[in-house]
């Protein structure tokens, strides 16, 4: 129980953003797949949420690391 009362809350905030990252690049190459070409730009932005999500996850595990 001491463990879970531990954890930092950025890791499951960092996977849920690398999930939405990682689904909007499925998501455009599917589109891009079935001929769609101007695709909007609030999905090209989407896509950015991969990589933040994980240097999100980095800093926590680390962060939670130093903790111990």
């Amino acid at each position: 129980m001491a463990d879970s009362a531990r954890r930092s809350a950025l890791l499951p905030v960092s996977v849920v953003m690398f999930a939405l990252g990682l689904l909007a690049i499925v998501a455009i190459f599917v589109l891009f797949a079935l001929g769609y070409q101007d695709l909007p730009v609030w999905l090209n932005l989407t896509t950015l949420l991969c990589p933040v999500g994980l240097a999100v996850g980095v800093v926590g595990a680390i962060a939670t690391a130093r903790r111990r």
